[in-house]
């Protein structure tokens, strides 16, 4: 398993979510990162997600 990591930002650029995850790739982590967002109703902000080697899964400006 792999540790993902999640952020959103608010307009001003405070993060208002920092979080990890556990995944076993890149395209589950996409998965767990959308729902996590949608959950929390965070999809609509500026976020990320990022691998453990550093590379962007998702993000949303």
């Amino acid at each position: 398993m792999k540790k993902y990591y999640l952020t959103v930002f608010e307009k001003n650029g405070n993060n208002i979510l920092d979080e990890s995850f556990e995944a076993e790739n890149d395209a589950e982590a996409r998965k767990i990162g959308s729902k996590k967002l949608k959950e929390k109703g965070y999809a609509e902000y500026t976020h990320r997600c990022a691998a453990p080697e550093g590379h962007l899964i998702l993000f949303h400006r």
